[in-house]
């Protein structure tokens, strides 16, 4: 009689692991790169527009993303570097960058939605304008590239997410390079050659030495 267990084979757990670490890590590199793209390209885009009123009549006035806020370009910078910082370290530091990748994708997705509706950009732009420190913009509308930076935020605030849950599994930068850069290790010395054994003389005349000792 046969007997069944339920208890999981460990090479299929160590395989199901392995596969989880993969499908992860690909869908962490993905989602932090085009993330931080996407949130870099949208403040260079038109985040708000409007008019200001001078002696000529309305002027138009238009403000990118990076004159609203700067906060999205420089998280997405550090989100970035953060990504590739967490294959050059191990345990609690892999632990810490993943947590800053994750927090740079969430301030980001905040720093955006409050740009979304912030017209100080253009009031600015309105007084030097026309020349009245106490005017402010006219007829403000917002585009929707703010929330194309929201949606750059969440996609590295995924990947953050999926760093701190599968990081562990995740591969390290190799450690030969440090052994690389140590101290070499001293060679032993040759054993004696002992003239009654042929096979001695033999090896000491592969290694280039007089095996009579002369």
């Amino acid at each position: 009689m046969e007997y069944v267990t339920a208890a999981p084979h460990p090479r299929s757990e160590a395989a199901a692991h392995s596969g989880s670490g993969r499908r992860s890590l690909a869908v962490a590199l993905l989602f932090g790169a085009l993330g931080a793209a996407v949130a870099l390209l949208s403040t260079r885009q038109r985040w708000a527009e409007g008019t200001a009123t001078v002696a000529g009549g309305a002027f138009p006035l238009t403000a990118k993303g990076s004159d609203v806020t700067g906060v999205p370009a420089a998280l997405a910078i550090v989100g970035l570097a953060a990504l590739v910082a967490v294959f050059a370290v191990r345990r609690a530091g892999r632990f810490l960058v993943s947590g800053l990748l994750a927090l740079s994708g969430a301030g980001i997705v905040l720093a955006a939605l409050a740009g979304a509706s912030d017209g100080s950009a253009l009031d600015e732009r309105a007084a030097e304008a026309s020349g009245d420190t106490s005017a402010t913009v006219d007829a403000l509308s917002h585009t929707g590239w703010p929330y194309v930076a929201v949606a750059g935020g969440a996609l590295i605030l995924i990947a953050g997410l999926l760093a701190l849950r599968y990081g562990r599994l995740w591969p390290a930068m190799s450690g030969r390079y440090e052994r690389g850069t140590g101290a070499q290790r001293p060679r032993r010395a040759p054993k004696p050659v002992d003239p009654d054994r042929p096979e001695d003389i033999w090896k000491a005349l592969d290694r280039g030495e007089d095996p009579t000792g002369a």
